[in-house]
């Protein structure tokens, strides 16, 4: 079985190259890791899958697939003046609604028509 998911991965990495430049791996909680395929090896040894960067356990793998951009999800992204003027609730970190006036020192989550930050006032 082991050696058959290799030999997989080995002609799927290979036919990928042309079409895809990354293979995507996302785990059971949401976050996804992308691997450059240009020089991408995969290792499976006992319940962990290795790449040339990161291991990952399989049990935690919700899906592996191949695509065209870097789809790795830091969880840490700049919020823009243009989202925090689109914001559509402000939470502090107790989750009491507050408004941008009210604003103080320290951590918020804000929350827009598409997306959620985490957001730290200085």
């Amino acid at each position: 079985m082991i050696l058959l998911l290799m030999a997989l991965a080995g002609t799927l990495t290979m036919q990928a190259e042309n079409a895809y430049a990354y293979l995507t791996l996302e785990t059971t909680d949401g976050a996804k890791a992308s691997i450059p395929v240009e020089s991408l090896t995969l290792t499976i040894s006992g319940n962990t899958l290795t790449t040339d960067s990161q291991t990952f356990l399989l049990s935690n793998l919700s899906r592996m697939y191949f695509s065209m951009t870097d789809e790795t999800v830091s969880g840490i992204e700049e919020i823009t003046s243009a989202a925090l003027d689109e914001a559509t609730h402000i939470y502090d970190l107790q989750g009491h609604k507050v408004s941008k006036e009210q604003m103080k020192k320290g951590v918020y989550v804000v929350k827009t028509k598409n997306k959620t930050y985490k957001m730290i006032v200085r």
